[in-house]
């Protein structure tokens, strides 16, 4: 049974996503999710970066694209975006606060944020330490959602693709210094 801190940091932790401080990822080179393939032919590791919260790892993020990516127009090129989680987060409060992000990247009604809100807590089940996220986008407005290799959701709508991905990748972003690694910018 969780206590009331440990409940306390889990909320947060969720809640704060991604707008928190970020280190380079490690250099090792990961093997591409075998999800990538149909999706993103020839995926590359472009960048990677982990998202922590007052010190604490929360997850590691990682860009896989085709070659050729261009990060101003991410939103119309295949591309996998992968979380490999460090906390116990719940899904509900991921969903939650991925909408919150969104409107940062851009504006949307309130009946479309309840449509995605929707779709997201389909996609994103609670998540534990070692657990895996991974999002595909198509680069036409197509995003899969995966959990540990096991599709979750699926949606065909291109503005939901650019501000979902927009969380990350947007110059709008509450998380500049983890775009920056996940886009191979150097420091």
């Amino acid at each position: 049974m969780a206590t009331p801190r440990r409940a306390a940091l889990v909320t947060l932790a969720a809640f704060a996503l991604p707008a928190m401080t970020t280190t380079h990822a490690q250099p090792i080179a990961p093997a591409a999710p075998a999800e990538l393939q149909p999706v993103v032919p020839q995926a590359q590791l472009r960048g990677s970066g982990v998202l922590r919260f007052f010190g604490l790892r929360v997850y590691e993020a990682r860009l896989w694209v085709k070659p050729g990516f261009e990060p101003a127009d991410y939103a119309r090129q295949p591309l996998g975006l992968e979380l490999s989680y460090d906390r116990k987060l719940e899904g509900a409060a991921i969903a939650e606060r991925s909408v919150a992000e969104m409107r940062r990247v851009g504006k949307f009604e309130d009946a479309q944020a309840a449509r995605w809100l929707a779709l997201m807590k389909q996609a994103f089940p609670d998540v534990a330490p070692g657990d895996r996220l991974l999002g595909l986008h198509d680069g036409e407005g197509s995003v899969r959602f995966f959990h540990n290799g096991r599709q979750t959701a699926a949606v065909s709508d291109a503005e939901y693709a650019r501000l979902f991905f927009g969380i990350w990748l947007a110059p709008q972003t509450s998380a500049p210094a983890l775009r920056e690694s996940l886009l191979g910018v150097p420091r």
